[in-house]
């Protein structure tokens, strides 16, 4: 019997530590950063807690904290306001007694705030723009200032301008003012937007709101507008009245007041609709000003108005449209990746400040609240140009040591040298858990196989020529005749014997009738430093076209375009280290919609918000057909419930919005996975502000989201 016991025992010690093992083991399955996630403590993630930590890693990359297993637990239960965008945690309005006697707007001293605002310089020093907003959300990345206003139900109401600097919230302003709470106030706030038109047709709208619950009458409302033109004359025909969700009923009793008003009353979303400046890219150039017509190529010192959006444009020295652009297109992102000034502006060819200087040599800056243009003297020009361009040659890496053509499943980030960036990157997208399909499946053809084809056909003997002929390099016509001869022997050109056997393998890897997608993916393109961006082509081998080397020449081909050569000429890139790679998968056709997102509001400028264009069928974003306008976005990092519907797509027959919540539900996941772990593998940190990824994607003729490319923006 006592032997028994001591089996049942010992059993029983073996069942408690195998009990004890395998919790062990569970627990360690998980990572010290993903246990504070595990919420229910099974010693796994769950859909729900791995899109938990997705969007709370991402805010804790932007602010450099990391929040503990109880602040999470608060954020998801709702004792603690959830984060927004890069500032800290909502808090409630607090109530304080006045520190003093009562001031009137002139005696409160400007670290404070002031009585009047004279000019836009005074504005500035009194206004706050970041994520410091409280509960104030709206206000995210705007400029503004916040207003008092003092017994408005008698004959002498005051205005009081804080130093919102100071000051973010009314509360601690009224206690250094000396002001209780009282009849006849109103609280509110003046905010400027730069990017909208004024009633008096200029750019920049000063728009007055007061609390999102607050509603006030007209004749109320009226009175703050009559007062806040009187204390900063500057508003006079550029401020409007924005009501909040609280003054809606109240304003719509009280319309036929507000249509024959002398101001303009604007909605939260006409303040996106009325776009008249856009700023794509904030940065400053000279050149010669001119209007670039149809079918007119613009050279690398020209400034270049367009009236119409071009798909494509070699290398220039600014860009104007006088049509709205869309901030991803291959347009813009050349103009980011040549660091050229890039805004549009409502009919350009008629700005009173543009016109006069057209034929002129101008400097050129792009602004966040505006641009500037003056004419400029040849000297400032050339003076430009010499320091823009690297002093030395640069050589890309460019490494020939990988010899085979490699699924993408067995190259890794670090591969980008042998393979090109956007085959490494891709290859990395499929390493990050999500569903099967949502990144393509295929292979990537290494550098060596470009290199070796180069060399079989003396080709690089070619290059060094023309590179050496006095007219190809100072004629535009004998250049761009020169490389298209170039594109031709390439395409024609003749592969090894190996090298034919290679691609036959590629090809007939893949199911009878599987039409291929063969991906530019070169060593000077997706780069951190240079985007390469629409400088080079790809294209879709169908199965009625032969052998796979037909379209892969053709990739190889697309190195040598005039756009692509004149834009590493400039920055002195040594043309014969360039290579290609190719990267190739199945094609994906009868897609119902296309679409780039930025993990970060890149147009806009707001917090905590990724940007989305998407646009129905296979009319691409990055390359629009004319006149076309995509759906666009700004989506909360934080909760894919809350979004803004900035502009619709005018290629919809119904209306209908492109990106249903079940797709922003999971691109809000993808985004936030696509921008952890690239800023870990760019090796980007909070400090890193402007740091963000660019993704292509694709809505499947089956209704699937599919990621095909990942870049980092603009850098």
């Amino acid at each position: 019997m006592k032997h028994k016991n001591n089996i049942i025992i010992s059993t029983l010690v073996l069942i408690f530590s195998m009990i004890v093992v395998l919790n062990t083991w569970a627990e360690e399955t998980l990572s010290k950063d993903e246990k504070r996630f595990d919420l229910d403590g099974n010693g796994e993630l769950s859909t729900s807690e791995k899109e938990l930590m997705v969007r709370v890693v991402r805010i804790e990359n932007a602010r450099d904290v990391q929040f503990s297993e109880n602040e999470i637990r608060e954020m998801v239960s709702g004792r603690r306001d959830q984060p927004r965008g890069r500032g800290g945690f909502s808090r409630g309005r607090g109530s304080r007694e006045p520190s003093g006697p009562r001031l009137n707007p002139e005696q409160v001293e400007f670290k404070d705030g002031t009585a009047t605002i004279p000019d836009r310089e005074t504005f500035k020093k009194l206004s706050y723009q970041g994520t410091e907003v409280r509960i104030d959300t709206q206000l995210a990345g705007i400029e503004f200032v916040k207003i008092q206003v003092e017994n408005t139900h008698t004959q002498n109401p005051q205005l009081y301008f804080m130093n919102t600097k100071t000051h973010r919230s009314h509360g601690s302003f009224m206690q250094a003012a000396g002001l209780g709470r009282g009849q006849g106030q109103m609280r509110g706030v003046l905010s400027y937007r730069p990017l909208f038109t004024a009633p008096n047709g200029e750019p920049g709208v000063y728009t007055f709101e007061f609390n999102p619950s607050d509603a006030f009458p007209f004749e109320k409302i009226k009175l703050v507008h009559d007062l806040l033109v009187a204390k900063m004359p500057i508003l006079k025909n550029r401020l409007g009245y924005c009501p909040l969700w609280g003054a809606i009923n109240i304003y719509n009793r009280e319309k036929t007041l507000y249509d024959k008003a002398e101001f303009p009353v604007y909605f939260e979303d006409d303040l996106y609709a009325n776009v008249g400046y856009l700023p794509l890219n904030q940065v400053e150039s000279y050149g010669r000003l001119r209007v670039l017509e149809a079918n007119e190529r613009p050279t690398p010192r020209d400034i270049v108005i367009c009236k119409t959006l071009p798909n494509e444009m070699s290398r220039v020295a600014g860009i104007i449209t006088g049509v709205r652009q869309t901030p991803l297109s291959h347009v813009n992102l050349r103009a980011i990746q040549d660091k050229v000034p890039n805004a549009f502006i409502t009919k350009a060819w008629e700005n009173r400040l543009i016109a006069p200087l057209i034929g002129k040599y101008v400097y050129y800056k792009v602004n966040a609240d505006g641009f500037e243009i003056r004419e400029a003297t040849r000297k400032e020009v050339e003076t430009h140009f010499a320091d823009l361009r690297p002093a030395k040659i640069q050589k890309p890496t460019r490494d020939l040591s990988i010899k085979k053509i490699l699924p993408l499943d067995e190259i890794g980030f670090t591969d980008s040298s042998s393979f090109g960036v956007k085959t490494a990157n891709v290859a990395t997208l499929r390493t990050f858990g999500f569903s099967e399909g949502t990144v393509p499946d295929g292979f990537g053809v290494p550098f060596y196989f470009y290199d070796e084809f180069m060399k079989h056909n003396g080709f690089y003997k070619k290059i060094e020529a023309l590179l050496k002929d006095p007219d190809f390099q100072n004629s535009h016509d004998t250049k761009e005749a020169e490389l298209i001869k170039l594109r031709t022997k390439i395409e024609t050109g003749k592969m090894p014997k190996w090298m034919m056997r290679a691609f036959s393998d590629l090809q007939n890897s893949f199911p009878d009738g599987t039409s291929l997608r063969c991906r530019s993916s070169t060593n000077n393109e997706d780069l951190p430093g240079f985007s390469g961006a629409g400088l080079y082509d790809s294209f879709t081998h169908n199965p009625d076209e032969g052998h796979l080397s037909k379209s892969i020449k053709q990739v190889y081909a697309s190195l040598w375009n005039f756009r692509a050569f004149e834009a590493r000429d400039f920055f002195r890139i040594d043309h014969l280290t360039t290579a290609m790679g190719v990267l190739v998968h199945p094609n994906f056709e009868n897609e119902t919609a296309n679409g780039v997102a930025v993990t970060d509001d890149v147009v806009y400028q707001t917090e905590g918000n990724y940007y989305l264009n998407t646009q129905v069928g296979e009319n691409l974003v990055t390359n629009p057909e004319d006149q076309s306008i995509p759906e666009e976005i700004l989506l909360d990092w934080w909760d894919s419930n809350n979004y803004r519907v900035v502009s619709t797509s005018n290629r919809t027959t119904d209306g209908k919005q492109i990106l249903t919540d079940k797709y922003l539900r999971e691109l809000n996941l993808y985004l936030g996975t696509v921008h952890n772990k690239f800023s870990q593998l760019y090796g980007a940190s909070s400090q890193t502000k402007d740091f963000a990824m660019e993704i292509e994607f694709k809505i499947t003729k089956d209704g699937k989201i599919s990621i095909k490319q990942a870049r980092p923006w603009g850098q």
